[in-house]
């Protein structure tokens, strides 16, 4: 297959191996990395390619790349399932969850519930809650990943505001 034969193929399967990825995965980016990276293994052993099956065949890499990459332990290691990122930075502070935690619960409470956090949340969460130091810098700081200190700090508000409702269903309780 020549090269501009492999661009007529590309170019007619793109969609369907984007949305192989998209479906499998559930990130956009990460779906248009892994859909380049399944273009490229084809091109690479395009002559194994049975005649006329070509969008089945490159599904089947598709979902291949994207199986292997949710496998992976870098994968693992910075997307842990039940991470939900929230992305509110341009939110005025009265709707920012931090905000929202040290309203609940006042200053000194929260900064109580940090202290008691173990690690590796409560370094992260003295800068974030107590400090109020941005996400990069606390990832500067501390040599760590940004997206990984953005799943602590995310893991430990779930645990802050588990032990905020635990004590308010207790107190609620006890009237």
């Amino acid at each position: 297959m020549t090269a501009a034969e492999f661009t007529v193929l590309v170019q007619k399967h793109q969609g369907l191996v984007y949305t192989v990825c998209r479906q499998l995965t559930g990130d956009e980016d990460i779906a248009q990395d892994l859909a380049q990276e399944t273009f490229l293994s084809a091109w690479k052993s395009i002559d194994r390619c049975p005649p006329g099956a070509q969008p089945q065949w490159l599904a089947r890499i598709a979902a291949n790349k994207a199986k292997d990459y949710l496998k992976s332990a870098w994968h693992r290691r910075v997307n842990a399932p039940g991470d939900e990122i929230l992305a509110l930075s341009g939110a005025p502070p009265e709707h920012q969850p931090e905000q929202r935690l040290s309203d609940k619960v006042g200053e000194e409470e929260l900064r109580r519930l940090v202290l008691a956090l173990r690690e590796p949340y409560r370094q992260v969460c003295i800068l974030f809650f107590l400090e109020e130091v941005p996400q990069p810098e606390i990832a500067a700081r501390l040599g760590r990943p940004l997206r990984t200190v953005s799943s602590q700090i995310s893991r430990a508000r779930q645990m802050l505001q588990k032990q905020i409702n635990e004590r308010s269903a207790g107190n609620n309780g006890t009237v």
